[in-house]
């Protein structure tokens, strides 16, 4: 491993750290020899690990900004210092966008962007004052750069939380560097809820232009690139990790035409 992506030393704060994406970035932040801290409403059975070394667990709801200072109170107290934030914890349930309930929607509002503001802004007066500041990364989705039909008010949040990124990474240079992951379909523990079996994730992935949906290592090792050395001139910036996207409904739709009409003849 190269020097600029050795955390020895460095203390990393993974928000919704427990399982899923959250998991994989708290891991992949302990193999580069970082202290981690996890936090989730509710203790896992296992908690992320690499070799002999785990991430240390404290239960909160990001949504609470008490909670979110007993979690940075908790870093101090345990590793004296705080040097990367990923703010990863949100989500949302699917729901007719039509008849969502006000309480719902301001839920998901507030867990996926009123939450990664008010924890960057506790990180923020810990790292401003450490001599080599600190970097924070938000956990977006492609949701808020595309419709999002049934998840609205997740999208929406999350396309605020592009525009949170920029004008964070303004207000806290130079000490502070602040950037999002844009995150496309990846396969973790409730991709089953999602997908169906094995042969609709399958399915699912051979329409992303890389021919598979993300793992979650995938997105963890742009995050530790974006909180290394390697990325010092980096802040503000979006990194799409997507397999390439989606590819446009009309081509399918030509395609489907094509073939019908060669079927016909």
């Amino acid at each position: 491993m190269s020097d600029e992506l050795d955390f020895a030393g460095k203390v990393a704060i993974v928000t919704g750290g427990c399982r899923g994406i959250g998991r994989g970035i708290a891991s992949r932040f302990l193999e580069a020899g970082a202290d981690v801290v996890v936090c989730c409403r509710h203790e896992p059975d296992t908690l992320p690990t690499a070799g002999e070394r785990a991430a240390a667990f404290i239960a909160a709801d990001v949504r609470d900004a008490d909670e979110i200072d007993a979690v940075v109170q908790f870093t101090l107290e345990r590793f004296g210092r705080i040097d990367v934030l990923v703010n990863n914890a949100g989500g949302s349930p699917p729901a007719d966008t039509a008849t969502a309930s006000p309480k719902f929607s301001r839920a998901i509002i507030e867990l996926n962007l009123v939450a990664p503001l008010l924890f960057a802004q506790k990180v923020h007066a810990v790292m401003r004052d450490q001599d080599d500041g600190g970097t924070i990364v938000n956990i977006a989705s492609v949701s808020g750069v595309r419709p999002s039909p049934t998840t609205a008010a997740y999208g929406a949040a999350k396309a605020g939380l592009l525009n949170l990124t920029e004008t964070l990474a303004v207000e806290f240079a130079p000490k502070v560097r602040v950037n999002a992951v844009t995150v496309g379909l990846v396969v973790t523990e409730q991709a089953h809820l999602f997908y169906g079996d094995d042969e609709g994730i399958a399915a699912v992935g051979a329409t992303v232009p890389l021919g598979r949906m993300a793992q979650p290592s995938d997105v963890a090792d742009v995050c530790l690139f974006l909180a290394s050395p390697l990325a010092r001139y980096v802040s503000g910036a979006n990194v799409l990790v997507h397999g390439g996207g989606e590819r446009p409904a009309y081509q399918n739709a030509a395609k489907n035409t094509e073939r019908a009409s060669l079927d016909n003849k």
